[in-house]
């Protein structure tokens, strides 16, 4: 039997022609999300974000049957040596610490990476695995893939932005409909109701999710992550905020050397050459 990948092998990543490419990498886990793979994605999501040469980030998993299961409830944090005898298990405050901390941070990590994100999903999505799903800028499923929102079979709460991502993409009946009954989600019907970009066949899956890649790469980067930004904030600000943000936005892209290129390349009728800044 195989042992399992190190801590440093939990998330695996390749970089080439401004495309970061991470592959979570727990596959006898279900690609289930440990604590330190958690934060290896925060970490290279944020480092994704800072790095100019950068364009899009591409998150999948390995194996064909899960794309993450959810939350590794397996791993838990040690109890400290100093705790006293009569301290609860979970203090007051100590399970919205946890998510916040968590869940809710990874998903922000998502939502606000610079850059373009691409779900690539290769299997079952549930729980938090569907919600890092979701949160992607565009879903690519395989066929076999399928969503669950495995929380109220387990009597859980959902967490995790579940509830605020889905509002937002399907409305709030539909999101009701999934999150109270938790039945499984096949990828077509996930692609009817706007949960996925696009289904695909498993084996061409990553040849998809390259050929989109390789296409956002050669785009403008600033404006492909400020118009990231004006959409994930429409549904949360009033009319007039929306248009001021618009407004500044287009104002900083005009500083970037893209933006500068789009326009001579329009006056010029040639097609534009985008360096990513």
């Amino acid at each position: 039997m195989a042992d399992q990948p190190s801590e440093s092998e939990l998330l695996r990543t390749q970089s080439a022609d401004g495309v970061v490419r991470l592959t979570l990498n727990r596959p006898r886990a279900g690609n289930a999300l440990s604590p330190t793979l958690r934060q290896a994605l925060i970490d290279c999501l944020a480092e994704a974000g800072r790095d100019p040469l950068v364009r899009v980030v591409v998150l999948t998993a390995t194996g064909d049957r899960h794309f993450c299961t959810g939350a590794d409830l397996g791993s838990s944090a040690p109890v400290a040596d100093d705790q006293p005898e009569d301290q609860p298990q979970q203090p007051a405050g100590s399970v919205a610490r946890a998510i916040a901390d968590g869940a809710q941070r990874l998903i922000s990590a998502v939502l606000d990476c610079d850059k373009p994100v691409i779900a690539a999903v290769n299997g079952t999505a549930a729980g938090i695995g569907c919600h890092l799903a979701y949160a992607c800028d565009l879903v690519l499923a395989a066929e076999s893939a399928k969503f669950i929102e495995v929380f109220a079979r387990r009597g859980l709460v959902v967490d995790g932005a579940g509830a605020y991502l889905l509002t937002r993409r399907i409305g709030t009946h539909r999101a009701k409909e999934l999150i109270f009954f938790g039945d499984d989600l096949p990828a077509a019907d996930a692609e009817r109701i706007g949960l996925v970009n696009r289904v695909v066949p498993g084996e061409k899956l990553a040849e998809t999710a390259a050929e989109w890649a390789a296409r956002l790469a050669a785009g403008p980067t600033v404006a492909l992550g400020l118009g990231k930004r004006l959409v994930n904030r429409a549904l949360d600000v009033d009319r007039a905020t929306a248009l001021a943000e618009e407004a500044m936005a287009a104002e900083i892209n005009m500083t970037s050397a893209d933006g500068q290129e789009g326009l001579r390349a329009f006056l010029e009728r040639r097609p534009p050459r985008f360096r990513g800044w």
